[in-house]
């Protein structure tokens, strides 16, 4: 049975201005708040030094340490055997100094943590004043 003779019926439709609207505004708030950093793609210019080379070799003590992660306190190899025996080599290289500058030549393919390791060590032998010796660079 059918009580509405005359009324046509109207087919029901989706408005896709006010969708579309609604994504443009989403779409903006996300590029306005998204943060665009480049993790992988992380490039370190590290500094060069340029300087006088220091007159007087008292009260300094050269360690060096290659790749392979070999030690040699003042050119005399040292065998590493952990930071405790390091400290001993480095006090016992020192003497009777009593405030000797740590000077740290590292290769550059040496490991971060074996130059952890001589800074350690001098600090566990009591001695404050470390540096780094740098290459400079040919222009």
């Amino acid at each position: 049975m059918n009580f509405q003779r005359g009324k046509s019926r109207e087919e029901p439709e989706i408005n896709l201005i006010a969708l579309i609207d609604v994504l443009l505004v989403i779409l903006i708030f996300m590029l306005v708040t998204t943060t665009y950093s480049k993790h992988a793609e992380l490039q370190i210019n590290l500094p060069q030094a340029g300087g006088n080379q220091a007159s007087t070799a008292a009260n300094q003590i050269n360690i060096a340490i290659d790749a392979t992660m070999h030690y040699a306190i003042n050119n005399k190899t040292v065998k590493y055997d952990g930071v405790d025996n390091l400290s001993q080599a480095i006090q016992k290289a020192a003497g009777k100094q009593t405030d000797p500058t740590i000077i740290i030549n590292a290769d550059a393919k040496a490991s971060h943590q074996s130059v952890v390791n001589i800074m350690e060590a001098a600090r566990l032998a009591g001695y404050g004043r470390i540096t780094f010796t740098t290459q400079s660079q040919d222009k």
